[in-house]
């Protein structure tokens, strides 16, 4: 299998048996093997880490004895994938300047949405709607300031708030 080297390898620095190892590596196929899909595997090789990594720690976890410092490299192990928490704070992101945008005036959000989250050109966008390039670009970049300018506001709000909050003014 194509990242079944680099598996191993990662697991021999991490200073598995070689019984232990083909355990795992054996484990992390049958795993593999008992998926009814793959279409939601985007990455093979993280995906392939990942597994062999969640059953590394599950069995460290088991023994009597584990060193610590084991398990905070194994957890350290970054498969190039984001953290929960931050595709929550992305997808967060996403939602709020969905907001910001639905706030724009009708033409401005309309030319935004198309230029920016459809990724229509200019020129694209001027023969749909019926005006010049120039009004196109100057709707983006009117789009792009009141959104800008919201968020700061928003964030400056939320800042002022916290402060108060922690100064014991408002309740939570």
């Amino acid at each position: 299998m194509p990242h079944e080297a680099s598996v191993r390898a990662w697991l021999r620095r991490m200073k598995v048996s070689a019984d232990d190892l083909d355990d795992l590596i054996q484990e992390s196929y049958c795993k593999l093997a008992g998926l009814d899909s793959v279409d939601h595997i985007h990455r093979p090789d993280a995906y392939f880490f990942s597994i062999a990594r969640n059953l590394l720690l599950r069995r460290l976890r088991r023994s009597s004895v584990v060193s610590i410092t084991a398990i905070a490299e194994i957890e350290a192990f970054d498969d190039g994938r984001p953290s929960p928490e931050r595709e929550v704070a992305a997808r967060k992101d996403y939602e709020r300047v969905r907001a910001l945008i639905a706030q724009l005036p009708e033409r401005c959000r309309q030319v935004f949405e198309m230029r920016k989250l459809q990724g229509a050109s200019q020129r694209e966008i001027a023969h749909r709607i019926g005006i010049s390039e120039g009004m196109v670009e100057y709707h983006v970049y009117e789009g792009t300031k009141a959104i800008v300018r919201a968020m700061r506001r928003q964030d400056e709000e939320a800042e002022v708030r916290a402060e108060e909050l922690n100064r014991g003014k408002l309740s939570p």
